[in-house]
C-alpha cells in the first residue's frame, strides 16, 4: 500500500462561489435585517412571562429570511432604477454580480421557507404579520415609490410591524405594549427617511423615485420632517395614558425626544440643508434606540 497522505485542509471556495454568496447576503440587506431582529426581540421582551427562547429563536431567524426575501425582490425590481443612482450602483444587480433570475428565484425561496418555518413555529398570527410585511413591501411600496411620495407611509406599515411579530411569537396575540412599540416605530420612519429623502434628494430624482423632496419640493420636505418629529415625540409620551409603566422611562424618553426636536427644528446657521439633514438621520438612530431601550426596561 502506497503512503500517500491526504490533505485533509479545506480547499479555499472559488472566487465565483464566495462572490455569489456574499453578493446574496447583500441582497438582502443586513442592516435593515438586523433592525428587524432588534425590534422584533423588544416586542418579544415585552411580552411578559417566561420566554421560549428557542421558539423565539427559530421565529427570529424566519422572519429575518422573510425580510430578506422581500429586500431581495425589491432590488430585483429595482434593478434598474439602482443602476441609476450612485448610492446604489454598487449593488449585486446593477453591478452585474448576480444575475436576475437568482436573486428572483432566491427570494422566491427564502420567502417560502420563513413563512412555513414561521407558521410552523411561531403560530398563524406571526406568520400573518410576516406575510403581511413582506406583501406590502414587496407588492405596494415597491412600486409605488415610482409614482408618489405618499409610498412612504405605505412602506413604513412593513417597517414597523416586527416588534408586532415578535409579541406575536411569545403570546399568540397581541397587546398594547407591542402596540405601542409599532406605534412608535412606524411615526419614527418618517422623519428618518424624509432626512434621507433631502440629502440624497439628487440621487432619487436620477433614478426616478417620487420622494418626498423630489414630488413636493426641499422646502416642503423639511416642513413635513418636522411636523413628524412633533407627532414622534407625541406618540412616545402615550405610556403616560396607561399604567403599569415605570416613571424611569420617561426621565429618558423625554429629553431625549426634546433633543430631536431641537436638531429638526433649528438649523445652525453655518449649516447647509444637505449636512442638517444628514445629522437628523443619523441622531434618529440612537434616539429611536434609547426610547425602546427604555420601554422595555420600565415595561
Amino acid at each position: 500500500m502506497s503512503d500517500t497522505r491526504v490533505n485533509t485542509l479545506p480547499l479555499p471556495a472559488s472566487p465565483a462561489k464566495s462572490g455569489t454568496l456574499g453578493a446574496l447576503v447583500e441582497l438582502m440587506k443586513p442592516s435593515i435585517a438586523a433592525l428587524v431582529m432588534v425590534t422584533a426581540t423588544c416586542g418579544a421582551l415585552v411580552a411578559g412571562g417566561p420566554l421560549p427562547y428557542g421558539r423565539l429563536i427559530v421565529a427570529l431567524l424566519a422572519t429575518t429570511l422573510v425580510v430578506g426575501a422581500a429586500n431581495a425582490l425589491n432590488m430585483y425590481v429595482e434593478r434598474d432604477s439602482d443602476a441609476l443612482m450612485r448610492r446604489t450602483q454598487g449593488r449585486p444587480l446593477p453591478s452585474g454580480r448576480l444575475g436576475s433570475e437568482v436573486a428572483l428565484g432566491f427570494g422566491l425561496l427564502a420567502a417560502s421557507l420563513g413563512l412555513n418555518v414561521l407558521g410552523v413555529v411561531a403560530g398563524g398570527l406571526a406568520c400573518a404579520l410576516t406575510f403581511l410585511a413582506f406583501a406590502s413591501y414587496v407588492f405596494v411600496y415597491t412600486p409605488l415609490k415610482r409614482v408618489t411620495p405618499h409610498a412612504l407611509v405605505i412602506g413604513a406599515l412593513p417597517g414597523a410591524l416586527p416588534p408586532l411579530i415578535g409579541y406575536a411569537a411569545v403570546r399568540g396575540t397581541l397587546g398594547v405594549p407591542s402596540l405601542f412599540l409599532f406605534a412608535v416605530l412606524f411615526v419614527w420612519q418618517m422623519p428618518h427617511f424624509l432626512a434621507i429623502a433631502l440629502f440624497l434628494q439628487e440621487d432619487y430624482r436620477r433614478g426616478g423615485m417620487q420622494v418626498y423632496s423630489v414630488a413636493r419640493g426641499p422646502e416642503r420636505a423639511v416642513r413635513a420632517l418636522r411636523a413628524w418629529s412633533l407627532v414622534l415625540f407625541g406618540v412616545t409620551l402615550l405610556p403616560a395614558l396607561e399604567r403599569g409603566v415605570h416613571p424611569g422611562y420617561f426621565v429618558v424618553a423625554v429629553p431625549a425626544g426634546l433633543a430631536f426636536l431641537a436638531l429638526a427644528w433649528f438649523v445652525p446657521r453655518a449649516l447647509s440643508r444637505v449636512h442638517w439633514a444628514r445629522r437628523v438621520f443619523f441622531a434618529s438612530m440612537p434616539y429611536l434606540v434609547i426610547v425602546y431601550a427604555a420601554f422595555v426596561a420600565a415595561a
